[in-house]
């Protein structure tokens, strides 16, 4: 492991733009996303109810989880009804072509 708390993951290729790519990491389900160009990492369970979003569906900049229709900002993690309910975003950077993750949650 890396100082810092940052592990390696994935290459950057292997992550397709539009594509949701579920990888355990450290025995924790984390959702790296690609849509506009942008990644996001993800814990893979829903705040509501702990359902797995790699189930569900992408709109736009928007996560949406298959079980009640959730729908969650990608950019800022919230919940569009109840900004109260944010989902759990993870710290990443890319070095040597790999995706790195922090499984804190991002401050």
């Amino acid at each position: 492991m890396e100082k810092a708390g940052f592990v390696p993951v994935l290459e950057e290729k292997d992550l397709q733009e539009g594509k949701m790519k579920l990888v355990p990491v450290e025995g924790t389900p984390v959702l790296f996303i690609k849509q506009q160009g942008k990644i996001f990492v993800i814990d893979n369970r829903c705040p509501h109810m702990s359902c797995g979003f790699s189930g569900g569906a992408l709109d736009g900049l928007v996560i949406v989880c298959p079980c009640h229709d959730w729908r969650f900002d990608l950019r800022t993690g919230e919940y569009e009804d109840e900004p109260a309910f944010k989902l759990t975003k993870y710290d990443w950077k890319i070095k040597s072509g790999k995706i790195w993750v922090r499984l804190e949650e991002e401050t």
